[in-house]
């Protein structure tokens, strides 16, 4: 394989495009600048085709983040899947994907921003089956046809903004015709981002390679569907019922993701769900009128999941590729840095103070409950920050803190520099990530004033949430887990509140029967009679019998005879 094509020299020029990213990040966002460039490919008669490119601190700084945890994880890669045949396949398929959120980024055109959603659309199917086995191929469909109606409902919007006479997304206004968009588009951003309910397909989804769940499915794909809604909501906001719908479903996809985690216990699906968990909680921002907060969050989680996501690919690769939760454990001794990674990567996740989630998390926490929200949001909303407290530390206790249901003769260790080096880049992120961004980007934003135990809410009920799960998983609690007495809620909560098979089997199972159905009566039946086989079938039986009629030759001229007879007779008559 030539060397430009490995990981780690692709990882190399990642790295030098995110340097020459870095400045001109700095510049936009710290002045907030904002950059349109034009070009004008053709005119007919008063239709104008351009081509716009956007630099403004929305984009540039989402570049940035994707370019920079790319650089990581392909640098990971090179250790991970170093036995992989396939591995230039998988570095081509990680640029493409690439350079399509970077089209979704930065061009705010209806076409090149459906190219750019087409292409993580591709590469994210092809990559989920990338394995090549029934259960990744099973993964893939489900994912490609869950996002399929995103793409839909965003060429829908598309043609409903041909009356406006442009496709440029910063310019919509009001139409007949802007209910339909907000609702397509809306849609859209729903199915990318697998809120309810097509939530299903994010935890399918990890049958990917791990480095690709660390990028795709963690920190830019998913959240490519916010950062669709964070750049129409100028446009979106003006529809009066769209941040109360959207509030509605944000908050229950977090609750259910929280609750679904509990009760999972492979370490890939727990982490995707808690992705999941926290795409409500972006939308539910974006639901309460916080547009910049959101995407400060995405920003955050970005850092951190991207970092919780190595740690645990270098835990399912020192276990030869085992991710139950079940056969993990006294992994603090074997890989001391990976577990305070991981740790750290947990506690930011939780929004604990000074991490980078908290910065982002806590407020929004805060501007929720400043704001007049339906009392059952706000209790969704806290039941699901303690959820997200009680699985992360659940994780912790069961992988790095339990005694070690491993194979004895198995030795791990974490002393790989091509695993531990973007580790640590990515843990100084989820460290300094936070309050960085929150000094240079955030600061004019106002907190609001609220009374102290309002305040102190969020860091109340995840410590409340530390402490119940610790209680409940310790050694001196003796008597058999409620969990496996309630079977029915078990399965209900493993299968995500019964979407996975409503959202799959059930739903192909009437179209199944219907299109088989048809192909015996219509393909292979009438259709097949009165269409091209059909006729040649006849007139080759029909040829057959004349000639076996014609092969004596006194019948064939008898019948000639007769034909000479009656036909001036058939003329007269």
């Amino acid at each position: 394989m030539p060397l430009l094509f490995s990981c780690k020299s692709v990882s190399k020029y990642i790295w030098l495009l995110t340097l020459i990213m870095l400045p001109l990040t700095m510049w936009i966002t710290m002045y907030n600048k904002t950059i349109l460039i034009e070009w004008h490919i053709l005119s007919i008669n008063s239709t104008e085709l351009l081509f716009p490119l956007i630099l403004d601190p929305l984009g540039t700084m989402f570049s940035t983040t994707v370019l920079f945890i790319s650089a990581n994880v392909l640098f990971f890669t090179t250790t991970y899947m170093d036995e992989d045949v396939f591995i230039k396949r998988f570095v081509h398929l990680v640029l493409l994907f690439v350079m399509s959120m970077n089209m979704l980024i930065f061009i705010p055109h209806f076409m090149a921003l459906l190219l750019g959603w087409d292409g993580l659309g591709i590469t994210s199917f092809i990559l989920v089956i990338y394995y090549q086995n029934p259960k990744s191929l099973a993964a893939g469909m489900i994912t490609a046809l869950m996002n399929r109606i995103g793409d839909v409902t965003l060429l829908l919007a598309m043609s409903w903004s041909l009356n406006q006479g442009h496709w440029t997304v910063t310019n919509l206004w009001q139409t007949p015709f802007s209910q339909f968009m907000t609702l397509t588009v809306m849609m859209a951003g729903l199915t990318k981002s697998a809120q309810m309910p097509f939530s299903s397909w994010l935890p399918a989804a990890m049958a990917a390679p791990t480095p690709v769940s660390a990028l795709v499915h963690s920190s830019t794909l998913v959240t490519a569907g916010v950062f669709l809604l964070i750049r129409f909501y100028p446009f979106l906001h003006k529809t009066p019922w769209f941040n109360k719908t959207l509030l509605m479903i944000a908050t229950t996809t977090m609750f259910m993701a929280g609750l679904s985690a509990i009760a999972e216990c492979d370490m890939k699906k727990i982490i995707a769900l808690s992705t999941l968990s926290q795409l409500g909680v972006m939308m539910m921002s974006l639901g309460l009128n916080l547009p910049t907060l959101t995407f400060f969050h995405l920003i955050t989680h970005a850092l951190f999941k991207a970092l919780l996501f190595l740690c645990a690919g270098a835990m399912i690769h020192l276990h030869h590729h085992s991710q139950d939760l079940r056969t993990m454990g006294n992994i603090t001794n074997q890989m001391p840095l990976t577990s305070t990674c991981m740790l750290i990567a947990n506690m930011a996740l939780c929004g604990t103070p000074f991490l980078a989630g908290f910065y982002s998390k806590d407020l929004i926490i805060e501007f929720s409950l400043h704001n007049p929200s339906n009392m059952i949001i706000l209790m969704l909303l806290m039941s699901a920050t303690l959820l997200t407290t009680a699985y992360s530390i659940r994780l912790m206790i069961t992988s790095l803190w339990s005694p070690s249901m491993s194979l004895p003769i198995q030795y791990i260790q974490d002393e790989d520099p091509n695993m531990t080096t973007p580790t640590i880049i990515l843990t100084a992120g989820a460290i300094m990530g936070g309050s960085t961004i929150n000094w240079i980007t955030i600061t004019p934003t106002m907190e609001p004033f609220l009374s102290l135990p309002m305040k102190i809410s969020a860091l109340t009920v995840t410590i409340m949430g530390a402490l119940i799960t610790w209680m409940l998983n310790s050694k001196t609690l003796k008597q058999e887990p409620i969990m496996t007495k309630m079977q029915l809620s078990h399965n209900s909560l493993a299968l995500m509140w019964f979407l996975t098979p409503l959202t799959s089997q059930n739903i192909i199972k009437m179209p199944m029967k219907i299109s088989h159905l048809m192909l015996k009566s219509l393909d292979q039946g009438w259709v097949e009679m009165l269409g091209g086989g059909g006729m040649k079938l006849i007139t080759q039986k029909f040829s057959k019998k004349i000639q076996t009629f014609q092969h004596n030759p006194a019948t064939s001229q008898l019948s000639l005879i007769l034909a000479l007879i009656l036909l001036p007779l058939m003329y007269i008559i």
